[in-house]
């Protein structure tokens, strides 16, 4: 019976490290042109000391005709600046977007090419027709990426939907999907972080200390 059980376990090992090798490889293949495996720098996480976290995730929210979709992150902000007096780098944030937020991490020169606003149906509050700037990128207010990365909000994007993106894209566009993907690598807003997955992220986040919120 042990010598069965030790074969079983001996098995399982087995088929546990090809499933791991599997998952490498994929990673490996959805990583950033040029960037090899074991190259994601996710250190960035380490700098964010504040004694007070919150990652917000932004992987399902439905941007559409939405255009004040990050004022949960300016709420928490604003109600520990009233409240406390702390600001940044005491309090930290992260907005986590994966398919459906990517419209908020691309930059004006994205949504005109590929037609983010026809696609996402995200409506210019200014010409009532589908965007072809980001709408959430800066708006003067408060509320809007640049804004928010002015007070220490870190965006990060999904590299598994950015490839899912991608072949959408591609098959729209006439264009190589190698190149539709170089073109929104390129074309992520200054300071967008490229994470190897969105769900790998939220939980590097939780164990830095980071609370949780589902926009």
């Amino acid at each position: 019976m042990s010598s069965l059980h030790n074969r079983r376990s001996f098995v399982s090992l087995l088929a546990s490290a090809a499933g791991l090798a599997a998952l490498d490889g994929q990673l490996a293949a959805q990583a950033p042109a040029g960037a090899a495996a074991g190259e994601w720098d996710l250190t960035w996480f380490d700098q964010l000391k504040g004694k007070h976290k919150q990652m917000y995730d932004y992987g399902t929210f439905d941007v559409t005709n939405d255009t004040r979709p990050l004022r949960f992150v300016r709420n928490y902000l604003d109600a520990y600046r009233d409240v406390f007096g702390l600001q940044f780098p005491d309090i930290n944030t992260a907005v986590g977007s994966s398919r459906a937020g990517f419209p908020m991490n691309a930059s004006d020169a994205v949504w005109q090419k590929y037609k983010i606003g026809e696609r996402w149906k995200i409506t210019d509050p200014e010409t009532k027709q589908p965007s072809v700037r980001n709408i959430f990128l800066s708006d003067g207010g408060a509320v809007s990426v640049k804004a928010l990365q002015a007070s220490g909000t870190v965006f990060w994007q999904c590299n598994v939907a950015l490839g899912a993106i991608a072949r959408e894209l591609a098959q729209g566009s006439q264009i190589p999907v190698a190149d539709v993907r170089a073109d929104l690598v390129a074309g992520l807003n200054p300071g967008v972080r490229l994470v190897p997955a969105h769900v790998m992220a939220i939980g590097i986040a939780q164990e830095h200390g980071f609370t949780y919120m589902k926009a």
